[in-house]
């Protein structure tokens, strides 16, 4: 999804830049590799890791890409957090966020799009699930009930998509999303 919005921002003439979290820069790659591959790992450990990728990802490709004026597509943002460790993992939704805006600095994202999936389905879907991949339904399910109350809290910032249309109708629901602000 990210790369077909990407090659449709480009195609308009727009700079994209891509990026992925956990992850995105070097040390970003060695969090997410703890983040996905630990065998164990307690909460807390999990949601300072992903602000601390994300906080060095602002520094060195996001904030940058922004001031030249690229679009950034991200597959993840700090909201994940908000719903994966803030409500799913029960650390607090509040906490969380206040962790990972300190992590930003003031760069945020200016949408958030989240593509809504039966978890039953998300799950089918994986290849090689992860750490986090492999929790149970009722933790996905969790989860998205993250992301509803944060698309109920913030209407004008989170839009759900249905994820069983095809990659290029979410393209194009995008881009309408987009083209509204």
């Amino acid at each position: 999804m990210s790369a077909a919005l990407g090659a449709r921002l480009r195609a308009n003439g727009d700079e994209v830049v891509e990026v992925r979290e956990p992850g995105g820069t070097s040390l970003g790659e060695q969090i997410r590799e703890l983040l996905l591959d630990s065998d164990h790992m307690d909460p807390w450990a999990e949601a300072l890791l992903f602000a601390a990728q994300r906080a060095q990802l602002v520094r060195d490709v996001v904030a940058p890409a922004l001031e030249r004026g690229a679009w950034v597509i991200s597959d993840r943002t700090y909201y994940s957090s908000i719903a994966y460790q803030g409500k799913a993992r029960g650390l607090g939704v509040d906490l969380v966020r206040q962790i990972n805006e300190a992590a930003l600095g003031g760069v945020e994202p200016g949408r958030v799009l989240v593509i809504e999936v039966d978890p039953g389905t998300a799950l089918a879907r994986q290849g090689r699930p992860d750490r986090i991949g492999s929790e149970s339904v009722e933790f996905q399910e969790a989860v998205r009930a993250g992301y509803r109350d944060l698309a109920d809290a913030e209407p004008d910032r989170v839009t759900l998509l249905d994820g069983a249309e095809s990659v290029d109708e979410l393209v194009e629901q995008v881009i309408r999303v987009i083209e509204d602000d």
